[in-house]
């Protein structure tokens, strides 16, 4: 199987949006050894596009990629285990 990157670093698995759970998952890099985390499409929506209808997730997550991975990198800093759920309040305010 080859392994594929994840957020340009990681060689587990792209970020992608898991249905059953509403959320995006994606992996970080920390320390060399890649950390499990997630974020909801509520979230994104109305951290990012609160005005918008029918915005991408993934999409989103994606223009945004680095300050999820701060913010993942941010929560294990302060003891977080995986998996890590972002929430709104773990990230920037424009």
């Amino acid at each position: 199987m080859t392994e594929q990157p994840l957020s340009g670093t990681n060689p587990v698995a792209p970020p992608f949006f898991h249905e059953a759970s509403g959320t995006v998952r994606f992996w970080v890099q920390i320390d060399g050894h890649p950390m499990g985390a997630s974020i909801g499409r509520e979230v994104l929506h109305y951290r990012y596009h609160s005005n918008a209808q029918d915005d991408d997730p993934l999409e989103t997550y994606t223009q945004h990629v680095e300050q999820m991975e701060a913010a993942v990198r941010r929560r294990v800093a302060q003891g977080s285990v995986e998996p890590v759920m972002l929430r709104e309040n773990d990230l920037p305010r424009s």
